[in-house]
């Protein structure tokens, strides 16, 4: 997944994508709907009022079209005193960011510990499906035991799997669920990861959250493969079909919030979910289409979690 989504010469991400929205494989909530952006603005108003902070970063801005929006929501008299950084590591994307006329003086970075030393330390942090990009590690349940996924190559472009024992098993909550024979789990440790070195250098300052998931106790009901898939030209695709097209096609997998509160529960506090739909219900418009897909009840209004927390004081 690292390697189809990330290598320099042939991944999806650094050399693939083009655009994301009606021309691209999927669309996000920031193409469609209006809300977010106004949501997302609000909360950013919200947090920089009671911390006095005006620096705020974007990870994985996309088309740059959430960014631009967003500071196009925040009240005039109060948009000068903003900072505004995007994390991209995406050559491609960056250019498609950086052609947005609403993105004039803003900052770019690499990496959110680019962007944190540029703020001091001190930032208020959002993205919109950042983590599911994330490479994941894939497990299935047999008879007495977990067995790690492995994909290997026959060299002629052919991806098989292969079953393994369970080495270095990574720190999840899903350990403790009882799941049926043959469930597929995934596990993010590359987030763990991350979310460490990035609580070294985030200083203080609110984040938010939104993406694909929910917490643990739902995370896998009804879907014995796992979530595992991949995304064409706005095609679903799963199974054996995720193996093709590498570097072509977005991979993808639903997150865990439980794993996500519980590995930064060290450096976090107030940690929220509530779903989509209840962050964007108080901003919507009244019969825009984009807007009511984006608080379905029954598709991304509940599919899609908002995650906030705040950086613990340090003593």
């Amino acid at each position: 997944m690292e390697h189809a989504l990330y290598d320099p010469r042939f991944g999806y991400y650094t050399n693939r994508i083009a655009t994301v929205g009606s021309g691209g494989d999927f669309t996000t909530s920031a193409e469609i709907s209006p809300a977010l952006a106004k949501a997302i603005a609000a909360w950013i108003l919200a947090v920089a009022k009671s911390s006095r902070c005006y620096h705020v970063i974007e990870l994985g801005p996309g088309s740059g079209h959430l960014a631009a929006a967003v500071r196009k929501n925040l009240p005039l008299l109060h948009r000068w005193r903003f900072h505004f950084h995007l994390v991209e590591t995406s050559p491609g994307l960056r250019e498609i960011q950086q052609q947005q006329t609403g993105l004039r003086g803003v900052h770019w970075h690499t990496t959110v510990q680019d962007a944190l030393a540029a703020c001091g330390g001190s930032a208020h942090i959002y993205s919109n499906e950042f983590f599911d990009a994330f490479p994941v590690r894939v497990f299935q349940r047999q008879e007495t035991e977990w067995k790690e996924v492995f994909v290997q190559s026959n060299g002629g472009g052919q991806i098989s799997e292969s079953m393994q024992p369970l080495h270095n098993k990574p720190v999840s909550s899903l350990w403790d669920k009882a799941f049926a024979l043959g469930q597929r789990i995934e596990v993010n440790e590359k987030i763990h990861a991350w979310l460490d070195q990035f609580g070294a250098s985030w200083m203080s300052g609110s984040m938010l959250t939104i993406d694909y998931g929910c917490e643990v106790d739902s995370l896998y009901h009804r879907r014995l493969h796992g979530s595992l898939r991949a995304y064409l030209m706005h095609h679903r695709i799963e199974g054996s079909g995720i193996y093709k097209n590498i570097g072509r096609q977005d991979l993808t997998a639903d997150i865990n919030f439980t794993d996500l509160m519980t590995w930064s529960a060290s450096f976090t506090c107030n940690q929220q979910i509530k779903t989509q739909r209840e962050f964007l219900l108080p901003f919507v418009q009244k019969n825009h289409r984009g807007d009511a897909q984006s608080i379905d009840a029954d598709g991304a209004g509940s599919y899609f979690q908002v995650w906030t927390c705040e950086r613990k004081p340090h003593h």
